[in-house]
Formats: structure tokens, C-alpha cells, sequence
């Protein structure tokens, strides 16, 4: 018998891979997306959200694509898996997704080309938007005056292309790179940690969308998970994931609060769960950004 059928799971409830079913709405990603909607309903041009690692900034930017409907907006996602990408490469692959089909060799004319689309989609009454996740990886001054020179094409009273940066909070100084695009964001939104009430929310949820029929995480075992994730999503599902299965491996099926410390313990976030003791939460966050960053090393 494997964990999911000893817990009569219909799937994986803590994965931290993209899957749309999971997708969890809470206070500061319903801001983020009223946020992101104006500046794109607005031809606003650049927005930027902004968070730690796994704090949820990849799963918005695909939730925001699956509600951009293919009628009013022509939609992608590019994401930057190095810091290597050349201008010439952003070009495009920006072309490329926004319906440009065979784009040219030179420069100049992928321009022309995709200004061309650009105002074909305009024409159909639509909006154009590419979403950049991974945006801390455009790292050089020459991307960002690509991305500057993208925001220029425009038409009198509107620009014609839209970009959303969604990256670690060290995007700020790729912006820096080239101070007239900095200028000219319009909308900067940072996403924090997870209160511990939405903690829990988040953790129902995703016990609910994979099936369960019981809660099997107590109310104390959660605050647990909160305090040891400080409500890092990525984190909150790498330490579910693990508690679920040191109960399976121990026949028990209803998770207590002495199975998260101790699984907290194998990820070197151990420290005594009291509810009177005083935690240096920047500290905290500090080795769980640490922790996080190793295990996305892991992962590449």
C-alpha cells in the first residue's frame, strides 16, 4: 500500500509542481491580480511583483495566464531558467509567442514584425501581455534596455505590449540596471509569507482538491508547520509532504504536532514549538531562504 491509498488521497496534496487545481486564493494574490488586470486593462506597460523564494510568485503568474481569456488578450509566459539569454533571444522568443511565426534573422526586422503584430492584435481589440517569471535572472543592462525598447512600441495614447515581471526581491536591482525602465513601472506589488489562519486554509485546501475525507493535520500540528515555514507555501508543502509520510510509515493517521518538529529537525528548521517563546522572524526567514535555495540547487 502506498501513502496516498493508506490515506485514500485521489493524489498528491503537498507537490510542489505547478498544477492549476491546487491553486490557493488568498488576500495578497487576489491584490496582486486587481493590480496586474488595471495596468494591463490600462495599457499600463510594466509591473512587477516581487517575493521570496517559493513564496507562490510562479503559481500566480499561471494562474494570471489561465484567466486571461484568448478573446480579449493574446497571453504567454517566459521563463528565465538562466542568466545567459541574450537581447537577440528575448526578441525573439517575445515574437515568437505573441503569434509572430516565422521571425526574421535581423533585428531590425523581428521589430518591424512583431510591431506589426502587435497592432493586428490591437486591431482585433485585444491586449498583449507577456509574463517574464524568473525575472531576477536578466541580469545585464543590455536586457533591459531590450525590455525599455519593447515598451516603446506603442501607439498614440496606448502602449502596445504589456510586461509583468514576477521575481525575487533582487529584481530590483536588475531594474536599477537601466534607470529610465525603472521609471517607468507602473505597479510594484511584493508577496509576503502566509498568516498562520491562512496557513491553515491553505493546508485544508490542499488535503480537500487531493481527496480527503478527514482532517489529518490537528490544529496544533499546523501552527507547527506555520511557525517552522514561517508560511513559505514551498516549505509548508515540504514539510505536509514528509509529515504524511512518517505517519504512513508509522500506521498513524492523524499527524501530531511532535511528527512536525521532528520532521522540521530533518531540514534543520528545528527549534522548540512554545507559543511564549519570542522568534527573530528575519533570522527564520533567513535560513528557511537558505534551506529553499539548496533544495532548488537539488532539484537543477
Amino acid at each position: 500500500m502506498s501513502c496516498l491509498q493508506f490515506f485514500g488521497f485521489e493524489r498528491e496534496p503537498f507537490s510542489n509542481a505547478p498544477d492549476s487545481r491546487f491553486y490557493f486564493e488568498n488576500t495578497q494574490h487576489t491584490q496582486a491580480q486587481l493590480r496586474i488586470r488595471h495596468v494591463i486593462d490600462s495599457g499600463g506597460g510594466l509591473a512587477v511583483i516581487s517575493g521570496g523564494i517559493g513564496s507562490g510568485k510562479t503559481t500566480l503568474a499561471r494562474r494570471i495566464l489561465d484567466t486571461l481569456a484568448p478573446e480579449e488578450y493574446e497571453a504567454s509566459l517566459l521563463v528565465m531558467v538562466h542568466s545567459g539569454v541574450t537581447p537577440d533571444w528575448i526578441l525573439t522568443r517575445i515574437a515568437m509567442q505573441l503569434g509572430v511565426k516565422e521571425p526574421a534573422a535581423d533585428r531590425m526586422a523581428v521589430l518591424k514584425q512583431l510591431y506589426d503584430r502587435l497592432l493586428e492584435i490591437h486591431t482585433e481589440g485585444r491586449s498583449a501581455v507577456v509574463l517574464i517569471d524568473e525575472a531576477q535572472m536578466l541580469q545585464t543592462s543590455a536586457l533591459m534596455e531590450e525590455f525599455r525598447g519593447l515598451l516603446n512600441l506603442e501607439i498614440p495614447g496606448k502602449k502596445l505590449l504589456n510586461l509583468i515581471f514576477f521575481g525575487l526581491p533582487e529584481i530590483e536591482e536588475c531594474l536599477r540596471l537601466d534607470e529610465p525602465l525603472a521609471q517607468r513601472v507602473v505597479m510594484r506589488y511584493h508577496i509576503h509569507p502566509l498568516q498562520e489562519q491562512e496557513t491553515l486554509g491553505y493546508i485544508r485546501h490542499r488535503l480537500r482538491i487531493a481527496g480527503a475525507s478527514y482532517a489529518m493535520f490537528g490544529r496544533e500540528a499546523v501552527e507547527a508547520i506555520h511557525k517552522f515555514s514561517a508560511g513559505v507555501p514551498r516549505l509548508i508543502n515540504t514539510l505536509g509532504a514528509n509529515c504524511l509520510f512518517e505517519a504512513f510509515l508509522s500506521n498513524r493517521r492523524v499527524i501530531d504536532t511532535q511528527t512536525v518538529v521532528r520532521v522540521a529537525g530533518d531540514f534543520g528548521l528545528a527549534r522548540e514549538v512554545d507559543n511564549d517563546k519570542q522568534v527573530d522572524v528575519e533570522q527564520h526567514l533567513g535560513r528557511i531562504e537558505e534551506l529553499l535555495g539548496r533544495l532548488e540547487q537539488r532539484r537543477d
